[in-house]
This record gives C-alpha cells, sequence and structure tokens, in this order.
C-alpha cells in the first residue's frame, strides 16, 4: 500500500476565519498599554506571524511585549478563541483528504491551549491527529520551529509531510526543512505573497486541494 503524505494544516486563514477573534484581542492588549491601536486593515496583517514578532515594532521594549501577549491571551482564551467561522468547504475537503488515508495534524502560531480548545469545539476535529502550537514562554513561536516540533511528534521526516497555509510563514517555514507546501487562497495572505514565498501549488479553494495532493 502506497504511504500517503501527512498534512500539516495551519489554522487561522487556511481552517477557519478567525480575524474577529484575533483583532480584537489585540485591541484589547493595547488599550490596556494606553498605545494607540492600528487601523483594521493593519490588524488583519498580524493574523499569522509570530504575536511577540507583530508587537515588537510597535512597542519595542521586551516587557511591555510580554505584558502585550498576556492582556492578549487574556481576553483570547476567554472569549476570543470562540470568534471565528469555518470556510465554506473546509469540512468536505477534510473529510476527503482523511478517506484518502492522509494523515492529518494541525501547525499553527496560535496558542496551543487556545488551537486545542478551538479543535475540539469544531465538527472536524478528531480528523487530526494532533496540534501543534505555540508555547506562552515563546520558546514556540516561529513556523519553522512549530513544523520541527510537529515533525518530531508524528515521528516524521520533511520528505513524508506538505504543509498547507495561506502566509509567507507557512511556506517559508515548510521551505527551510525542505518541505512540500500547498498555499491557499482563501486566508489572509496574496497570491503575491504566496508566490514570492516561494508557494509549489496554489488552492484557489478548498474543494481544489484533493486534486492538488492526488496530483
Amino acid at each position: 500500500m502506497t504511504v500517503k503524505t501527512t498534512l500539516f494544516f495551519d489554522l487561522d486563514g487556511t481552517l477557519i476565519d478567525s480575524s474577529i477573534g484575533i483583532t480584537r484581542s489585540i485591541a484589547y492588549a493595547l488599550e490596556r498599554l494606553n498605545h494607540p491601536v492600528p487601523d483594521a486593515d493593519a490588524l488583519r496583517g498580524w493574523i499569522g506571524p509570530a504575536l511577540r514578532t507583530s508587537f515588537q515594532p510597535l512597542l519595542g521594549d521586551e516587557a511591555k511585549i510580554e505584558q502585550a501577549v498576556a492582556f492578549y491571551l487574556e481576553r483570547y482564551s476567554r472569549e476570543g478563541w470562540t470568534e471565528h467561522h469555518v470556510y465554506d468547504g473546509v469540512a468536505q475537503m477534510l473529510d476527503a483528504v482523511h478517506a484518502a488515508g492522509h494523515r492529518l495534524a494541525v501547525v499553527t502560531a496560535k496558542n496551543e491551549n487556545n488551537a486545542r480548545k478551538i479543535l475540539a469545539h469544531l465538527p472536524f476535529g478528531d480528523r487530526f491527529e494532533d496540534v501543534i502550537g505555540s508555547t506562552q514562554d515563546g520558546r514556540l513561536t516561529h513556523k519553522v520551529d512549530l513544523i520541527e516540533e510537529a515533525m518530531r511528534r508524528l515521528q516524521l521526516d520533511a520528505a513524508q509531510c506538505l504543509m498547507i497555509g495561506d502566509r509567507r510563514m507557512d511556506i517559508e517555514g515548510a521551505a527551510q526543512h525542505g518541505m512540500r507546501n500547498i498555499g491557499v487562497l482563501w486566508g489572509f495572505g496574496s497570491e503575491h505573497e504566496l508566490r514570492e514565498a516561494g508557494a509549489h501549488r496554489l488552492a484557489a479553494a478548498p474543494s481544489q486541494l484533493p486534486m492538488l495532493l492526488a496530483a
């Protein structure tokens, strides 16, 4: 029997539209620090990168950055994690790739505890063997390190895996491990961003993913 590729799915912008919960929690953190809140378009650009990476240019000071992360997680853990919706076609796509024999895992820069809470409440959450997310202490934050952690936990090498995500961090993180990848166009990253990052393939809709994997 042919061994199927293990699929690493990003969460925000790939499986769910979590923009409301994330941007409201960023705004809450900055307001608690009496710092001006960027406009809505700027905040959408924060979805994908590690929190500390996004707070750094605004706050600079490491102590303030850690305070901001704590305030963000305070609100997000309380209510922000519920403020999302599943993209149309994602559930059917996951059913199809799971039925085809692929192993599935979530690899996200979101705090792992919050990511696990979200997956536990999604109708397809049981499709995923594991959820790998960032640690609150910042030890695991960047996508390249999260992908490495996912391979370690699942006892896989890069040739056995494929990363699927909507931002350049997903594509670049996979590339640093020599891992295949697919960029998705329904999330928060543009086609230009994904192509510039070196995406091997692009999917315009969830329904295209099973076909790209079979090709």
